[in-house]
C-alpha cells in the first residue's frame, strides 16, 4: 500500500475512533431518560435513550477489527474509557460549581439531570470494558476459524455474547448502586438485550457494505487487514 492510501486509511481510522468515542460519551450523558418502543405490537421495549448510540460502538469496533485488526480495536476501546472518565470529571466539576440566580439551569435541575452520571458511568464502564474486550476476542476467534470468511457469523456471534454481558452487568450494577429500582431489573434486561440483538441483525448489511467499500478502495483480500504502524 502506498503512502497516500495509508494516510487515507489512517484518516478514516481516526474518524471511526472519534465517532466511537462520541457515541460512548453521549450514551453516558443521556441515560436517565427512558422511553418505550412497540414495533411489533406484542412486545413493548422499555429502554434508556442511552442505548440508542451504544450499538454504534459495537458496529465500529467490528469494522475496525475487520479492517485494522485486533490491536487497533483494543486501542479504541481503551481510548473510549479515558474519554468517558474525563467527560465525567468535567460534569462533576460543573455540578459542584454554584449557579448564579439568573442561570437558566439552576443547581437543583443540573444535579437532577447529571448528578447520578458518575455512578452510572462507573457501572457502564465496568460493563463496557468487559463486553467490548469479549466482543473483540470472539470476533477474532471466529475470524481465524473461518479464515476471514462468513463475516455475518463473527459479527453476530460476538455482538450477541458481548451485549448480553454488557446489559446484565450494567443493569445489575445500577440496581445495586440504587440508581434504578430492582423492580425494573427483568424488564430492562430483556428489553435491552433484545433491542441490541435486533440492532445487531439490522446492522449486518451495513457492516458488509462498509467492509466491501474498504476492500475495494484499499485492494484488500478476504481477511486481510490494514497495517497502519
Amino acid at each position: 500500500m502506498n503512502s497516500k492510501l495509508k494516510s487515507e486509511a489512517f484518516t478514516i481510522y481516526l474518524i471511526l475512533a472519534s465517532m466511537f468515542i462520541a457515541a460512548l460519551v453521549a450514551s453516558n450523558l443521556i441515560f436517565q431518560k427512558f422511553f418505550y418502543w412497540n414495533p411489533f405490537g406484542w412486545f413493548r421495549f422499555e429502554l434508556s435513550v442511552g442505548i440508542l448510540p451504544y450499538p454504534i460502538t459495537f458496529l465500529i469496533t467490528d469494522i475496525i477489527s475487520e479492517i485494522y485488526g485486533k490491536k487497533k480495536a483494543n486501542q479504541v476501546v481503551i481510548s473510549g474509557i479515558f474519554a468517558s472518565f474525563f467527560s465525567m470529571g468535567i460534569v462533576l466539576l460543573a455540578n459542584y460549581t454554584p449557579a448564579i440566580d439568573s442561570s437558566p439551569v439552576n443547581n437543583v435541575l443540573f444535579t437532577k439531570v447529571f448528578g447520578l452520571s458518575p455512578i452510572a458511568v462507573l457501572a457502564s464502564m465496568l460493563a463496557y470494558l468487559f463486553a467490548q474486550f469479549v466482543d473483540i476476542r470472539i470476533f477474532h476467534f471466529w475470524k481465524r476459524k473461518t479464515n476471514g470468511k462468513h463475516l455475518w457469523l463473527r459479527n453476530n456471534f460476538s455482538t450477541f455474547s458481548s451485549q448480553f454481558i454488557d446489559t446484565l452487568t450494567v443493569i445489575t450494577l445500577l440496581c445495586s448502586f440504587g440508581v434504578l429500582p430492582w423492580s425494573l431489573f427483568k424488564t430492562l434486561l430483556l428489553s435491552g438485550f433484545l433491542f441490541k440483538v435486533l440492532i445487531a441483525l439490522l446492522d449486518t448489511p451495513i457492516l458488509y457494505l462498509i467492509v466491501f467499500l474498504f476492500r475495494n478502495r484499499f485492494q484488500l483480500k478476504t481477511g486481510e487487514e490494514i497495517k497502519l504502524f
